[in-house]
């Protein structure tokens, strides 16, 4: 065998741009104010930003909950 005995490590993958933020549609901005009554403020601006980049409710709802909680 010649040369080192260890595997060619591969170059870290880069990460995708990070998406650009937009508008919430009307409809989303009411299913948001009908749903802040259940949760507070930091778990809804949670949502918010998330949303305007490009998540669905459900999947920020979820990721919300996990990291503030309700």
């Amino acid at each position: 065998m010649y040369g080192s005995s260890k595997p060619m490590k591969k170059p870290p993958a880069k990460k995708p741009p990070m998406k650009k933020a937009k508008q919430l549609t009307p409809a989303q901005l009411k299913r948001l104010e009908k749903h802040s009554v259940h949760h507070t403020k930091k778990h809804m601006n949670m949502m918010k930003k998330d949303m305007m980049m490009g998540m669905s409710f459900k999947a920020a709802h979820e990721k919300a909950q996990s990291k503030v909680g309700k």
